[in-house]
């Protein structure tokens, strides 16, 4: 059946966030949250962007499943998604790993965490389910990949990017014939298949997928009896449906939101050090790749409420500025230096400091005199006063986790470490 030109699919659908990833890579920024509720953009959570987009494409049936260490990323979503009304049919629910099958039983899988959640579902009496993965940063509006996938009679519609051939060999790749039917799913190959007619580029999965309700419910109840499946979408089902169904490519392209500032899709996957500090940084640029100054595609957020940033000292060098960076709500720049740096909520940078790309998380501190270049500050940290980082790569490397891009993560347990061995 081919939707009505005048009814929005979004409001026969719900959106499942997959949230319960670590995000190992990020080494020590998810020692302590997962990689979803890990900071971004100045006052933002990656999370947010997913549900930004679900909101923003008129879906209000949601639901989050969350499992490794969930508290940061739960009290987010409690303070700062907390607007969506029963009464009017909307509803945002978090679903932690709670035992629900066995006491010994937690998301075995991706597929696992929503066949666990059947009875959730089928209570928001939805046509459409889209899952998606929430760690990524993008925006993009569902509602035009839910009118393809009606309109395809697909079984499932699988968002995907547009990239260089050989770099798909670090993504789930689909091969597809020219109507974007999609014949072969492929884990990470060698040797990619290109799109038809361009031999150059592959199409890579963004892991967000789109089904029937009633379809998905059949398929995640035989997978959960398969005692050789991993549970999940993209290793299990996808392939599943590729071989026995019939699978479509949705093109991120055809579904960006841009402000017209943007020159290409955007979508990044900030998981590693290096990824997560260059959007940061990017951020900054004059003309940044991801606008997020679009008032008309706003990322929600929990906005805490804090004074403006300011300002202080104009002496000669001891004067407070800050030149192409960004500096949150409730900071102080006090007689330092901050160049390309991206300064989240309450930060403190006293006399006589520089920081040059610098991502400096929520509450982290920098005292007198400290030189820190190409670093990431973790929140709440201490920069002892005099610290110089960002000059001698084995110094930086001694005390503080430094990338092969030469990029430093500091944490106040590192700090604290430093601290005892010097004394």
């Amino acid at each position: 059946m081919k939707p009505s030109v005048n009814r929005r699919l979004s409001n026969r659908a719900m959106a499942f966030v997959l949230a319960g990833g670590r995000g190992s890579r990020l080494k020590e920024l998810t020692d302590k949250r997962a990689k979803p509720a890990v900071y971004f953009g100045g006052k933002a959570r990656i999370i947010d962007f997913a549900l930004s987009n679900a909101l923003n494409s008129g879906i209000r049936k949601m639901a989050i499943a969350t499992q490794y260490k969930a508290h940061s990323l739960i009290r987010h979503c409690q303070r700062g998604w907390n607007f969506f009304r029963a009464e009017r049919n909307e509803y945002l629910d978090i679903l932690p790993a709670s035992q629900r099958v066995t006491e010994d039983m937690w998301y075995r899988g991706t597929a696992d965490a929503v066949m666990q959640n059947i009875d959730i579902i089928d209570s928001y009496d939805i046509d459409y389910i889209i899952v998606l993965a929430g760690d990524h940063i993008y925006k993009m509006d569902y509602e035009i990949m839910l009118r393809q996938h009606v309109e395809a009679g697909a079984d499932v519609t699988v968002g995907c990017l547009t990239v260089p051939r050989m770099e798909a060999t670090a993504f789930g790749v689909m091969h597809v014939d020219e109507s974007h039917r999609i014949t072969q799913f492929l884990e990470k190959p060698k040797d990619p298949p290109a799109i038809p007619g361009d031999p150059d580029h592959a199409l890579a999965s963004m892991g967000i997928y789109v089904f029937d309700w009633n379809f998905l419910r059949a398929l995640l109840t035989d997978d959960a009896n398969d005692i050789n499946s991993s549970h999940d979408f993209g290793h299990d089902l996808i392939p599943h449906v590729v071989k026995n169904g019939k699978a479509v490519a949705h093109l991120f392209s055809q579904s960006c939101v841009t402000s017209g500032l943007e020159t290409e899709p955007y979508w990044r996957d900030v998981g590693t050090i290096d990824a997560f500090w260059r959007a940061n940084v990017d951020l900054t640029d004059f003309t940044p790749e991801l606008d997020i100054y679009d008032n008309s595609w706003p990322i929600w957020t929990y906005s805490e409420i804090t004074p403006p940033a300011k300002f202080i000292h104009d002496e000669k060098d001891r004067r407070g500025n800050a030149v192409s960076s960004l500096i949150s709500g409730g900071c102080i720049v006090s007689g330092s230096e901050v160049r390309n740096s991206l300064l989240f909520t309450g930060v403190r940078t006293h006399s006589y400091s520089s920081l040059e790309y610098v991502v400096a998380l929520p509450y982290s501190q920098v005292n007198r005199k400290a030189d820190l270049k190409n670093c990431v500050l973790d929140r709440g940290v201490d920069i002892p006063a005099g610290l110089v980082v960002g000059q001698d790569p084995e110094e930086d490397a001694k005390w503080f986790r430094r990338s092969d891009n030469g990029i430093v993560l500091i944490t106040q347990d590192m700090l604290d470490a430093r601290a005892a061995k010097l004394g």
